[in-house]
């Protein structure tokens, strides 16, 4: 992560966002309310796909205890392609069980977003096989679990990211 002081006077930093993460249709709202709270821990902008499977207006967020939530850079798109045209200087890196290439074996870059789908059904498969150069993996050795908690997969993998490109 990039730093930017904002004068020898101050002792504190700027930091700039230099990833983000988009969930596609999230059905779990406590999966969220973590990826949330890892994003606005490492400045990183949520971006929420379409349609959830809960509310995430002001009083159900503070009703689940989510004191940070003003914390979180988060943005609102319709589909994939409102999220496109909102950070048409991103790559979109996808994430899936379906793929054998490794996120380890990736090269991460600054404003890369990385794209998660639903806990019950992950990302459709018309749009990995459209971006397969693009689709990540997190490796599991024990073959009789079928995939990582979403929250889980988020933070391991934006930690990666963030290592490679000079975190913090």
């Amino acid at each position: 992560m990039k730093t930017i002081p904002l004068s020898s006077h101050f002792s504190f930093l700027i930091y700039k966002t230099v990833l983000h993460i988009a969930l596609v249709e999230p059905e779990i709202p406590p999966n969220t309310g973590n990826i949330a709270r890892l994003c606005a821990a490492t400045y990183t902008h949520l971006h929420i796909v379409g349609v959830t499977g809960f509310r995430l207006d002001a009083k159900a967020v503070k009703r689940a205890g989510l004191d940070y939530w003003d914390e979180v850079k988060i943005h609102r798109h319709i589909d994939l392609e409102s999220l496109h045209e909102f950070l048409p200087n991103s790559r979109f890196v996808y994430f899936t069980t379906k793929t054998d290439k490794l996120y380890t074996d990736f090269q991460f870059a600054e404003n890369d977003c990385l794209i998660f789908g639903r806990e019950t059904r992950g990302l459709p498969e018309d749009l990995l096989k459209a971006n397969w150069e693009r689709s990540l993996t997190i490796p599991m050795p024990n073959k009789n679990v079928r995939s990582l908690n979403l929250a889980t997969s988020v933070g391991i993998v934006l930690y990666e990211a963030l290592r490679q490109i000079g975190f913090p």
